[in-house]
């Protein structure tokens, strides 16, 4: 099984940027993680992290091609993006929403999410370990749907 987790916008600065509310592990640490539990779990987990809504866009237009699914962290699209949302509704991959932080604790514009929806369900609040998590959750989706 083909996983891909995507990472949207300013994650490429975890680590850096507000460790109080992210957490001291870098993009890198957080993903090589999700790689190692991935061979746990017996999938091959590939990773990717874009600040540009386009190449989000076209990473999940391609992973319909390969990917069983995907767990994915939109960062601050999750609350803006129409794009977004349409191409996890166009692909029919099984999607899985997942958050560092907890999102509903923090500023109200953050409650809101665009991207839920069309999820299959929504990790947030639990560090580094909302991926694990979110990959746990999607493994057992696709597996039952085979």
């Amino acid at each position: 099984m083909k996983i891909l987790v995507v990472h949207g916008p300013n994650l490429n600065l975890l680590g850096i940027r507000e460790p109080g509310v992210y957490g001291k592990l870098s993009l890198d640490d957080i993903n090589q993680r999700v790689i190692d539990y991935g061979k746990i779990l017996n999938v091959d987990v590939t990773c990717y992290q874009s600040n540009h809504e386009g190449l989000l866009l076209d990473r999940l237009h391609d992973a319909r091609t390969w990917a069983a699914g995907i767990v994915i962290n939109p960062g601050g699209y999750t609350h803006t993006s129409v794009a977004l949302r349409d191409a996890i509704s166009a692909i029919e991959l099984p999607v899985v929403e997942v958050h560092i932080s907890n999102v509903y604790a923090r500023e109200e514009f953050r409650h809101k999410s665009l991207i839920s929806a069309v999820c299959r369900g929504k990790i947030c609040g639990f560090g580094w370990r909302s991926y694990t998590l979110g990959l746990q959750a999607l493994v057992d989706i696709v597996s039952a749907e085979s």
